[in-house]
């Protein structure tokens, strides 16, 4: 969870425009390679934009669940291009991640199933914009773009496009305040002791 000092500081100003995929360490729901693959295409058409592609070192360690040395050849071919930028890394710390997602224009959620993300209240509260699937409940979580992207359905790259192009056109800031957190917490907190309290009796 973000903390308040940092929810009310500015966002560092930076040039361009920087598009983020963490493919962590390829959970189940995710599917990476599809996303990126229209990422690098789209980023290559917009004028200052770059792609970062993050990872974690357990998809290159042969001993690990995560193990997938396809998908980072894959990656590390498009970085040899220039398509996008590649950083195989150890889990972030919490200062790290804040880092990360602050450092982003729009981070891009590959996900193919689930209802929330942890992820995307981060961005919310750092005021990096979320491009998320349409499964689940993402769009509804928190003001965020969207694309076509689930398990059944595959994905709609042209949606994908759409939703990168219109971060770069209109720059969303869509952002937390301490004072927004605050009262949500407080609203939270009495539903749960009105649960609570209605169970007692």
């Amino acid at each position: 969870m973000v903390q308040p000092p940092l929810l009310s500081r500015p966002r560092p100003y930076r040039e361009g425009f920087r598009v983020g995929v963490h493919a962590k360490s390829l959970r189940a729901n995710m599917a990476v390679l599809p996303v990126v693959r229209v990422l690098a295409e789209t980023v290559a058409g917009l004028d200052d934009a770059e792609l970062a592609v993050n990872i974690h070192h357990e998809v290159d360690d042969p001993a690990a669940h995560a193990h997938d040395p396809a998908l980072l050849a894959e990656l590390r071919k498009l970085a040899d291009r220039g398509a996008l930028t590649l950083r195989v890394h150890d889990y972030f710390d919490d200062d790290q991640l804040w880092e990360y997602l602050g450092g982003l224009d729009v981070s891009v959620l590959p996900y193919t199933f689930g209802t929330h993300s942890g992820w995307l209240e981060a961005c919310h509260d750092l005021g990096t914009a979320v491009a998320a699937p349409d499964c689940g409940y993402y769009v509804q979580q928190r003001p965020c773009l969207t694309y076509g992207h689930s398990q059944r359905d595959g994905l709609d790259a042209r949606s994908l496009e759409d939703a990168v192009r219109e971060a770069y056109r209109t720059r969303p800031a869509w952002r937390a305040s301490t004072d927004d957190r605050a009262a949500e917490r407080a609203r939270i907190a009495a539903t749960h002791r009105e649960i609570y309290d209605g169970l007692l009796r």
